[in-house]
């Protein structure tokens, strides 16, 4: 399989390949023609998400086993970290970190690139966060995620590796199902009531999963972009009601959407542990991060966003056609 070498460009190896922001940074890679490594823990997985692509190694990984890690990111000049935990084990965030980290440094990988959240911003205290917001995480999963980073910033001011982080809100796109938003565009397609986590009328957004590859990738092989965090907003701030109303009218179905508050995700948490996770993350909900990314689009230059009423269009059209 084609890895990139012989034609002089990087090797970029993707962990955590197989979610979508992975899919997204393995449709930028095609359309530029180059080959990457996409490494995971189910071969399965990765066979049915990649394997009809010549460009694509597969490489399966335990990061748990040193060797496992290193064997993984040998030969790999970028790696670009995607690595989920679940969602009731963000503990394991900086764990998996370090681990990766210790192997790719001595594999020599030049430069790794984080995909991270607002998480460690914590409560946001300005209308628009920069990159110059306090990082004060509020939760455990924010000082989970905040460690995660910090072992990456360690490492690139100690000079072992190039370390980059691109901070991302809540997303969406045509097949995403970890999103708020894929119950809406599933209920706007099939019938039946929606159910959210609200309030649903606040500020919020939400960036188009689809954008994120090519960002990603600019970002990744930009030298003045290491050290640091950057931030990707949306395309524009709305609302969750807003967004599910477009997913209604491009049905033409009638909008019915059931919101669950702090009291009722606890209440559910009883009998579905991962709603009961939310309750921790509700802030976003009330008080948002509002991302101000003018950094990122100056260093990069032209940045895609998909307007939200594509985008909507986009996943609706999507659920259709299956």
């Amino acid at each position: 399989m084609n890895d990139g070498a012989e034609d002089g460009m990087a090797k970029i190896a993707l962990f955590g390949a197989a979610g979508a922001i992975g899919r997204s940074l393995t449709d930028a890679l095609k359309q530029r023609g180059e080959g990457y490594r996409v490494v995971g823990r189910d071969r399965a997985r990765l066979e049915k998400a990649f394997g009809d692509d010549p460009k694509a190694e597969i490489v399966t990984w335990n990061p748990d086993e040193p060797e496992s890690v290193r064997a993984a990111a040998r030969g790999v000049d970028t790696l670009i970290y995607l690595v989920g935990v679940p969602y009731d084990h963000f503990e394991l965030h900086p764990t998996t970190m370090r681990k990766t980290l210790d192997g790719a440094i001595a594999e020599g990988v030049r430069r790794l690139l984080l995909i991270g959240t607002v998480y460690p911003y914590g409560t946001p205290i300005t209308p628009k966060v920069t990159e110059e917001h306090p990082r004060d995480p509020v939760t455990f999963k924010g000082k989970m995620r905040k460690q995660q980073e910090d072992l990456l910033l360690e490492a690139d001011a100690a000079g072992k590796i190039e370390g980059v982080i691109l901070r991302l809100p809540d997303f969406y796109g045509p097949g995403v199902e970890a999103s708020f938003l894929d119950g809406v565009f599933k209920a706007a397609v099939n019938g039946g009531t929606a159910d959210m986590v609200g309030p649903v009328d606040t500020p919020h957004e939400f960036v188009f999963v689809p954008d994120v590859g090519s960002v990603a990738l600019d970002l990744a092989a930009t030298p003045e972009a290491r050290g640091s965090w950057w931030n990707l907003a949306g395309a524009g701030v709305t609302t969750q009601r807003e967004m599910a109303k477009m997913a209604f009218a491009a049905t033409g179905k009638e909008m019915k959407v059931r919101v669950a508050g702090k009291t009722m995700l606890r209440v559910i948490g009883i009998f579905k542990p991962f709603m009961r996770e939310l309750v921790e993350m509700h802030y976003l909900q009330t008080t948002p991060v509002l991302m101000d990314d003018s950094a990122l689009v100056k260093l990069l230059g032209d940045v895609k966003k998909t307007p939200y009423a594509d985008g909507v269009k986009e996943c609706i059209e999507y659920l259709r056609a299956r």
